[in-house]
């Protein structure tokens, strides 16, 4: 089986560890063990006692009774045997693929998006449709434009609400519009919804599994809770079908997830408020840093991100971004990912929701180079 190489975490892989300032990282300031038995207000000695007694099976093959009860309470309409675990969030949209796409089927994408949803069916053999979002449409789904690419043969529609790496979060009637169109057809729409709950507004973020029959959400730790070490994530679906072909396929490349990560998750996910309240808190501190930088900068622009942790950058200078990202890294230390990554030029993905100062810093950098360019 051939596919198409990941640009972005290779463009990660080879460059990330070079950074001095790394303004490219897409999880929210991640927290040490420590701060997430303080924000949790649990007992760390007593946890790794316990732990410490537990013998190192597979642990719970579907995933811990308490975490995965925990996760459904993320949702309105998930009950926790509509929830298994995953290795992270890029195992759960692999293995939701994986397990429903063959080859022929009709699957719609939405690009830029993380580049699994389109990359993985077309490397199964399912003709992949493209709904491209734009600039001047807030990157947000045209539902016009969606109802042209789908049809009987659909077997997916998959989607990244809030949006890596534009930051766009889809209104609740644009959702419910995408699935009607996705119902009309019988198709089930894929939701990767990392970036869930870190929004500039207060209300509750609507998840794809709450809406529709045939929604499956994708999740993980690493993101929303600053958890990325734990490797976990998961999948939320209230589909029979699609649960019954995921555990299916499941079994081949995963069977279960570690038992301490799960441990570590469960106690994260039971003080969500805490580390939400955390997260939020940075993401609209920090927003407001790199609003007021676009503000003063006259060669760059953007859409301002409604929820998550990234944003697109607009420069308008006449250079391929890879090559810019590259001069830019080489010179200051400043790192951020070219919008070649997510097939959009003169653009860079930028991950404002790392430690304040370094983000104040990667900017300063980012300015001074611009400014000795011609």
């Amino acid at each position: 089986m051939k596919i198409a190489t990941f640009k972005v975490e290779e463009w990660m892989n080879l460059n990330e560890t070079k950074a001095k300032y790394n303004i490219a990282e897409t999880c929210v300031d991640s927290v040490t063990l420590d701060e997430l038995f303080r924000l949790a207000e649990h007992d760390r000695r007593e946890f790794f006692e316990t732990i410490a007694q537990r013998r190192m099976t597979y642990g719970a093959i579907f995933g811990a009774d308490e975490l995965n009860t925990a996760i459904s309470g993320l949702y309105r309409s998930v009950g926790t045997e509509e929830i298994i675990t995953t290795h992270g969030a890029a195992g759960a949209n692999h293995l939701a693929l994986y397990s429903l796409v063959e080859p022929g089927d009709a699957v719609v994408s939405v690009m830029p998006t993380y580049q699994q949803l389109y990359s993985i069916p077309e490397s199964y053999g399912a003709k992949v449709r493209i709904l491209k979002l734009k600039k001047e449409e807030n990157f947000l789904p045209n539902l016009d434009r969606l109802r042209t690419l789908v049809n009987e043969k659909t077997k997916i529609i998959c989607i990244n609400n809030p949006n890596n790496p534009t930051g766009a979060l889809i209104p609740e009637e644009t959702l419910r519009g995408i699935v009607e169109i996705a119902r009309g057809v019988d198709a089930y729409v894929l939701c990767d919804e990392v970036y869930r709950f870190l929004t500039q507004e207060d209300g509750y973020p609507e998840s794809v599994a709450d809406l529709y029959e045939k929604g499956i959400a994708v999740g993980s730790m690493s993101k929303v809770f600053s958890l990325a070490g734990l490797r976990l994530g998961w999948i939320a679906t209230r589909s029979k079908e699609a649960m019954r072909e995921i555990l299916l396929h499941r079994d081949y490349d995963t069977i279960s997830c570690g038992m301490i990560d799960e441990a570590l998750a469960a106690i994260a996910l039971e003080a969500k408020e805490a580390i939400i309240g955390r997260n939020r808190g940075i993401v609209k501190e920090n927003l407001a840093v790199l609003d007021a930088w676009v503000a003063k900068e006259p060669r760059f622009s953007y859409v301002k991100p409604q929820c998550g942790t990234t944003a697109l950058l607009y420069c308008d200078v006449d250079m391929p971004s890879e090559e810019f990202c590259l001069k830019l890294l080489a010179e200051t230390g400043a790192f951020l990912t070219p919008g070649s990554c997510f097939d959009e030029e003169h653009c860079f993905r930028i991950g404002y929701a790392c430690n304040k100062r370094e983000l104040e810093d990667g900017l300063a950098k980012l300015s001074e180079f611009v400014k000795g360019l011609a």
